[in-house]
Formats: structure tokens, sequence, C-alpha cells
């Protein structure tokens, strides 16, 4: 698809439903009702999907969200690269998800092409208010991202994790019934 249909298909009309939703409350039905707006016009989005206000979602051709996703206020998703949100995932306010990279060259990081690499967040996970999560990094199903870390590597499942760079602080016992 040209840049321009995508212009067209995708973005335009998302700006138009924040818009038009951005200035009613932070309430569970109005994010439920921002959210289906906005599901025609993200590549694939699953039910119950809940959308806060003044979030900004980058090349939603190529984003993937499961069922029961809540976005929170104020999250910044960069897709170029590609991101799938699995099912029952949160977002807090402001989270940032960037799926580029840029690399040094000519004494300049502007002068360089940026780097595309996809993001997964698993299944049931929860990223805390201003988390950061950097391009090619998978979290684990089932992780509390604690507020303001900065993801730069993969987590295993269960686990709990902060910090700049974020690190596992434990991971949960499971147990299997």
């Amino acid at each position: 698809m040209s840049p321009f249909l995508k212009y067209f298909r995708y973005v335009l009309p998302l700006w138009g439903v924040g818009l038009l939703t951005n200035w009613w409350p932070e309430h569970q039905l109005i994010c439920r009702v921002r959210g289906w707006l906005a599901r025609p016009f993200i590549k694939g989005c699953g039910k119950g999907f809940e959308l806060g206000s003044h979030v900004t979602l980058l090349s939603t051709e190529k984003l993937e969200i499961g069922e029961k996703v809540y976005i929170a206020r104020g999250c910044w998703l960069n897709c170029f690269g590609g991101l799938k949100i699995e099912d029952e995932v949160m977002l807090a306010p402001y989270v940032i998800v960037s799926t580029t990279q840029y690399q040094y060259m000519e004494q300049s990081f502007r002068n360089a092409e940026a780097l595309q690499l996809p993001v997964l967040i698993g299944r049931g996970s929860w990223l805390g208010a201003h988390v950061n999560v950097k391009g090619g990094v998978k979290i684990g199903p089932r992780n509390l991202i604690g507020g303001n870390a900065c993801v730069v590597k993969d987590t295993p499942a269960d686990a709990l994790v902060g910090g700049v760079p974020a690190q596992v602080i434990r991971v949960r016992d499971v147990c299997s019934t």
C-alpha cells in the first residue's frame, strides 16, 4: 500500500477519532467506546479494547492488539517495526513503546537510518506508568513492569521487572493445578 493510501486508511481516521473523543472524560465506558471507534484503523484488534485519551498510535497497519487490552491516557506507541500486544495486557499512563532505534553514523544520530525492530508484549502483562520499551524486546507473559522502568532486553514469563535499565527483580512461582 502506498504511503498516500496508508495516510487515508489509517492516519486521518485515527486522528479524527482522537479529535472527536479526547475531550471526553476518562471513564471505562468512554475508553471502551474510544477503543471501538479506533478498532477499524488498526491492523488487528480483538474485542474489549479500551483506549484512553491523548494516545498516539503511529503506523497502526503494523499494530496487532489482542482481546481485553487497555491502553491508558497519553501512551505513545511507535509501531513502524511491528508491535504485537497479546490478550489482557494493560498499559498504564504515558507508556512509550518504540520499535525504531537510531544508529550513530557520520558523527550524528540524525544522518543514520533507523532500525525497525518488532516488540511483543506477552499475555496478561501490566506495564506501569512511564515505562519505556525499546525495539526488539519480547516481554514475557504475566509480567509486571514497574513504573519508570526502561526495558531494553527480553523478560521471562511471570517476572517482576523494574529499574533503568530494567532487570528481573523476581520470578513468581506459578503452581499448576
